[in-house]
């Protein structure tokens, strides 16, 4: 384990809770976070902190779910040294070779960006609650952050295809979101721009992707379980996957996160 930077005084931050309201993941069940004051902008170190105790950042909010009886969205993070590329990773890694990475900070995000994330939510989430996408939108959700954030950008040629926005911790990045030209279907996009920041932070000699919540029981979500080794924050530990689990094991594991993991799970999950 490598010693990372002094820690924060956590304690001395603000946090509040929300209501419940409905889950974004599941339906029929409420959700309540936990999030940090919003007027505190916080530095690497206390995101650092606060990502591993499972907290997410989402434009100037860092926030955790704490919902009453459901643990379903587990902190996930992929070792980078550890990490094996399955066979359908493999070709996406292959089929991208063309494309060219540049990183640049979020600030100095354009109209080019901007264009490129308008067609992808009109495309890809027509239906979900970030449509209409507006530029303000993008701005307060991927612009404005309370820490150190930038981009990691895929070119064909000239031509921006993918951005993923991603923060800076001391052991990593934190995947924050991922937008890509939806006319590149065929390329993975979004499995390739996942690949190029786990080759990122082995580069720059850190530890891990974070990928946020994984939530067994949502299958938009199950994505996240294909880049294995992973390691899950369960019941305030890390834990390690050793290799992908079967769509029922998926499912065994989301109602077992309403109660407790039985016994025989100990040979799967490496503490």
């Amino acid at each position: 384990m490598k010693s990372y930077l002094p820690k924060s005084l956590l304690n001395d931050l603000q946090y509040y809770i929300t209501p419940p309201h409905d889950c974004s993941y599941l339906e029929n069940k409420s959700a309540r976070m936990v999030f940090l004051d919003p007027v505190h902008r916080i530095d690497v170190v206390t995101l650092s902190e606060l990502s591993r105790l499972g907290f997410r950042r989402s434009g100037d909010f860092v926030y955790r779910p704490e919902c009453h009886l459901c643990r379903q969205c587990l902190s996930c993070r992929v070792p980078v040294d550890s990490f094996q590329m399955n066979s359908t990773q493999k070709k996406a890694w292959k089929r991208n070779q063309d494309l060219e990475m540049k990183i640049i900070s979020t600030k100095d995000a354009t109209d080019i960006h901007y264009d490129l994330y308008e067609k992808y939510i009109i495309s890809r989430h027509s239906d979900g609650d970030m449509f209409p996408p507006s530029y303000d939108q993008f701005e307060k959700f991927l612009i404005h952050s309370c820490t150190q954030s930038f981009f990691l950008e895929l070119y064909k040629e000239d031509r921006l295809v993918s951005v993923s926005t991603c923060d800076i911790l001391d052991d990593g990045v934190s995947a924050v979101y991922t937008f890509f030209d939806p006319d590149e279907s065929k390329r993975s996009l979004g499995v390739y721009a996942i690949l190029k920041q786990i080759e990122y932070v082995k580069s720059i000699g850190q530890d891990y992707v974070y990928l946020g919540y994984w939530v067994p029981h949502s299958d938009k979500m199950n994505y996240k379980s294909q880049y294995v080794p992973i390691e899950l924050l369960l019941d305030g530990q890390w834990r390690r996957l050793n290799r992908s689990l079967t769509s029922e094991e998926i499912d065994q594991l989301g109602e077992m996160l309403m109660t407790t993991l039985p016994s025989e799970w100990n040979e799967l999950i490496i503490k």
